[in-house]
């Protein structure tokens, strides 16, 4: 339960815990932020990690932020950009790696002589990926827990490693430039510092809406 709180005030006041963490560990935040960044994208059992916040506050201390006490913590905003558009797409390409040739396995286990899961049901989950999964990819970076689980299933589907790579790296690129900017730019405003959790939960809402449009779509499509 205590440990559930701490993750809370963590992502609630993530511009608090960030100012306090680049004022007591220097630069060894730019590793930090790299691990969270490449650990929420690739191990597929950890999607709880705040992502998109923490590109968003990161682009904010790129730009300075001065605390109630007057001390200023600052971050490089090309290093920024740089270190944690690797991670992203590290982190998607392992989370592929692990699906593809650990998650595929696991699938195929037999008990009582039955597949664990149907071939025809890996067969089709392959073909959609290599049918929609260019968007999929793309769309799921957007969209907290799902971006975690997206490139894992992608590789149990075995969609075409050099066609993944491709999509994860323009949907890497994307995720990670438009937040860190939008922090860059925004993160300062006075309404921003006041309302940090609000905002915070208004940029998972924004997040989300990829992911509905494409529900609602598919839903229409189909009628």
């Amino acid at each position: 339960m205590d440990l559930i709180h701490a993750f809370l005030d963590f992502f609630l006041h993530l511009d608090e815990h960030l100012h306090t963490m680049i004022t007591d560990y220097g630069s060894w935040i730019y590793v930090i932020l790299f691990i969270i960044i490449f650990v929420e994208t690739g191990l597929v059992v950890m999607p709880f990690l705040p992502g998109d916040s923490l590109l968003f506050a990161a682009g904010a201390f790129c730009a300075g932020v001065v605390n109630e006490a007057g001390d200023v913590a600052h971050l490089n905003l090309w290093l920024i950009l740089s270190l944690l558009l690797v991670a992203a797409i590290l982190g998607d390409a392992t989370n592929y790696l692990i699906g593809n040739k650990l998650g595929l396995k696991i699938l195929k286990w037999q008990i009582r002589g039955k597949q664990l899961v149907k071939q025809k049901y890996i067969d089709q989950t392959h073909d959609f990926f290599e049918k929609h999964g260019p968007k999929t990819i793309i769309i799921a970076r957007f969209v907290p827990i799902v971006r975690t689980f997206a490139p894992f299933v992608a590789g149990i589907g075995e969609m075409t490693y050099g066609k993944f790579f491709r999509f994860n790296v323009i949907g890497g690129t994307l995720w990670v430039v438009l937040l860190t900017f939008l922090g860059y730019f925004f993160g300062n405003l006075e309404f921003v510092r006041k309302n940090f959790e609000i905002v915070i939960f208004g940029i998972i809402g924004i997040s989300l809406l990829p992911m509905i449009f494409e529900i609602l779509k598919s839903k229409y499509s189909k009628k």
